[in-house]
């Protein structure tokens, strides 16, 4: 838990090895629910180092001043994410090309 969202982390460390290495993050959106994406590599010791990178996106949830986790989604290779990369961006499109949409309350955006 964490008061600030700029320090949500995914650094993980286990016996003095650091196990999971924060390469980079995002913040996609702040509020109560933040969300934010991670690019990190994960301690092989069949390796003898890290393996390759690895994204995952992580929501937490503002409460009684602190923020906690609420979900994750892990994208276990560059191949898995490219893929979802592609979906989103041709739904994007999609749903650029038909117009408007509506809010939650009805209203055209």
């Amino acid at each position: 838990m964490f008061e600030d969202i700029e320090d949500a982390t995914v650094n993980y460390e286990e016996d003095g090895v650091q196990v999971v290495q924060e390469l980079d993050k995002e913040i996609i959106s702040r509020g109560t629910w933040a969300t934010v994406i991670f690019r990190y590599r994960q301690w092989e010791p069949s390796r003898g180092g890290y393996g390759p990178d690895r994204f995952t996106l992580r929501r937490y949830r503002r409460m009684g001043g602190e923020y906690r986790q609420q979900a994750k989604f892990n994208i276990s290779s560059v191949e898995q994410a490219r893929r979802i990369v592609e979906v989103l961006s041709r739904w994007i499109a999609d749903a650029e090309e038909a117009g408007p949409g509506w809010d939650e309350e009805g209203e055209e955006v």
